[in-house]
């Protein structure tokens, strides 16, 4: 491969491309960075002073980078004509259609942004698959990128490992940064090539280096892992209400083993996010291709263990309530996945909130950052329900409120007003632990916890 001229490009100007592309460039100020995207509103939100996304501490980055060496731009052809290295984080959704549908990954975005490059490439380029893709993705990669007549494209493996949430903080101190390629010169060569963007910053001993197919497997297997031990620790928050135990001592007690670890041991109403159920059914799917039946159930379960936390949490409100919702306005603290973030993807309040509707509940939602997603996120229900950034507003005349998002300002409100606002009896349901249960229960509430 020629000399590089150090640009890169990322195709993809998501939850991916947007953050990563920005460390990329905080840290490598001789380098040319640029995200390119097909949507112009989402290229337009970057350019300006309203971030696409919420992560704490993105706009600072982007700001004190964006206009030197940090662009973002509708023009896909020219970027990926003018960098060596191009990263594809483009969506690779669950399939709705066709085999495979509700567990593989859908590729025609990848697909086509493959041919894509093919098309417009003038010298060889080093592309790097940074989306979460099923393990021997690139070997189809490498097989449309072959096609070319006259340039070579050595593809590289490069999962991301970013927490939601976290992800500027996990991008500045990563616990590792995994490539994988082909063992052979120019494999190695842009191995070296890709690990030198991340040495700028990144201890040499945590840039781990792999074949391509490891490195593609280990992203998957990551995130079926984690989402393993939340389904392990909320199955047993359902033997711990049967049986009168708490599940943030046996969870502490669990947690204290070091061949465990305290991390993923927090029970709450299951999880979502982007990555963990489209991974681990993908993984499903994966297993399944091979004929290996056994595997594939095994990780299904942990899927189902994740609906059926949910179904629990909103059967254990019906129940609370006399088992009867219809009529009753519900306060729901927090619509995003998780804090820290505006993404909804696979949140446990959509499927949640829907479930309460069914019961006619009249509910109003509260979220300090999410609640532009309520109307796509329900659908036809959204019409029924209210939304508030206001918690206070939200719960007046309520009959219960329930927390759903471990949002830290949920932690500082005056509950004694909220509590003189509402309906009596009224109930309080946390579905994080999050909360101080006793003084709850000292105002009047009549408070239910998770596993308790």
């Amino acid at each position: 491969m020629k000399k590089m001229n150090r640009s890169i490009c990322c195709i993809g100007a998501g939850y991916i491309g947007g953050p990563t592309m920005a460390a990329i460039a905080d840290h490598n100020h001789d380098r040319k960075v640029v995200v390119v995207d097909i949507n112009k509103k989402r290229i337009d939100a970057w350019n300006s002073d309203r971030m696409p996304i919420f992560e704490p501490g993105l706009d600072e980055v982007v700001k004190r980078r964006r206009g030197k060496n940090l662009f973002f731009s509708t023009d896909i052809d020219k970027a990926i004509r003018d960098c060596d290295i191009i990263f594809v984080g483009v969506n690779t959704p669950t399939k709705t259609f066709g085999r495979g549908a509700g567990c593989a990954s859908d590729l025609q975005f990848w697909e086509a942004t493959a041919r894509n490059i093919v098309k417009v490439a003038n010298r060889d380029k080093i592309v790097v698959e940074k989306s979460t893709l099923p393990v021997r993705t690139a070997e189809a990669m490498e097989h449309i990128l072959s096609r070319h007549p006259k340039y070579h494209f050595e593809v590289l493996s490069n999962p991301e490992f970013l927490a939601e949430g976290s992800a500027i903080a996990d991008l500045e101190n990563p616990d590792r940064v995994l490539i994988g390629g082909h063992q052979t010169p120019r494999g190695k060569a842009a191995i070296k090539a890709l690990a030198e963007v991340y040495a700028s910053w990144v201890p040499k001993e945590r840039i781990l280096t792999t074949n391509l197919w490891s490195s593609e497997l280990s992203k998957l297997a990551a995130n079926a892992m984690l989402a393993q031990r939340i389904s392990s620790v909320n199955s047993l928050s359902a033997l711990c209400e049967a049986t009168e135990a708490d599940i943030d001592q046996v969870a502490k007690a669990i947690g204290m083993d070091s061949r465990i670890g305290p991390k993923f041991l927090k029970t709450g109403p299951g999880f979502g996010g982007s990555c963990f159920k489209k991974d681990i059914l993908n993984l499903v799917y994966i297993c399944e291709s091979y004929g290996l039946a056994e595997v594939a159930e095994y990780w299904r379960q942990v899927v189902a263990i994740n609906d059926y936390q949910q179904e629990r949490l909103a059967g254990n409100i019906l129940r609370t309530m006399f088992n009867t919702l219809a009529n009753k306005k519900l306060a729901v603290f927090g619509f995003a996945f998780k804090a820290n973030t505006s993404d909804t993807r696979e949140s446990p309040a959509i499927a949640i909130t829907k479930l309460l509707a069914a019961e006619k509940a009249q509910i109003t939602i509260t979220d300090p950052k999410a609640l532009g997603h309520v109307a796509e996120d329900l659908g036809g229900l959204a019409a029924g329900v209210k939304t508030t950034a206001d918690p206070y507003e939200a719960a007046r005349d309520a009959d219960a409120i329930i927390l759903l998002t471990e949002w830290e300002q949920f932690k500082g409100l005056d509950y004694e007003k909220l509590y003189k606002g509402m309906r009596k009896p009224a109930f309080l349901f946390d579905g994080r632990n999050m909360l101080d249960h006793a003084k709850l229960r000292r105002i009047g509430f009549e408070v239910k916890g998770v596993g308790k």
